[in-house]
């Protein structure tokens, strides 16, 4: 790379802001990332990018995300086609750029494996060089997916304002348990 590139890179996926939160919806293809975007978009979440999301760092150390041009606008839905969301759901349904927050990993049933009841499925992505929250959300028949991805992102704001709901549960419930051996 020469003195003053900046390095980048290009992931598969969605890239939305959902309640201020920059999340890259990701998982293997088909798995419906596009339709997830597109019922969130319908709640009035913003689209950055389809397919395609290129990230840079800030001068922070932050990814920024962005979409190329030639598909900005554009979210490709399985069995519909291309849809234009600024014509579809008006200009403000769509940003430019957005920090990256949060990376919404969809999982098939068939890899989802069972899900940590307190803790749930959380984990890391390192993205150039900065490590991201990653959530993988297991797809069930009858799970409302768009209602899991605002609860992330409400869980994960509240989580850089400091609270954690796995600790305080677990707290309370030592709490509860000493409570009782001293009645």
């Amino acid at each position: 790379m020469s003195a003053g590139a900046t390095a980048s890179v290009t992931l598969h996926g969605v890239f939305i802001q959902i309640f201020d939160l920059g999340v890259l919806l990701s998982g293997s293809s088909g798995v419906g990332k596009s339709e997830l975007a597109l019922e969130l978009l319908s709640r009035g979440h913003r689209l950055i990018a389809d397919d395609a999301a290129e990230f840079v760092l800030d001068p922070q150390g932050q990814p920024i995300g962005r979409c190329p041009a030639l598909i900005e606008g554009f979210l490709e839905v399985r069995g519909l086609g291309v849809l234009n969301i600024g014509r579809m759901f008006g200009a403000e349904s769509l940003l430019r750029s957005c920090p990256l927050d949060l990376v919404l990993r969809l999982l098939p049933p068939e890899i989802s494996g069972v899900p940590d009841r307190v803790y749930g499925q959380r984990n890391a992505r390192t993205l150039l060089g900065v490590e991201v929250p990653e959530i993988a959300l297991p797809i069930r028949v009858g799970h409302n997916l768009a209602a899991l991805a605002e609860a992330a992102c409400r869980d994960q704001k509240l989580k850089r304002s400091g609270y954690d709901a796995a600790e305080d549960f677990i707290r309370r419930q030592h709490r509860a348990i000493e409570a009782s051996k001293n009645p």
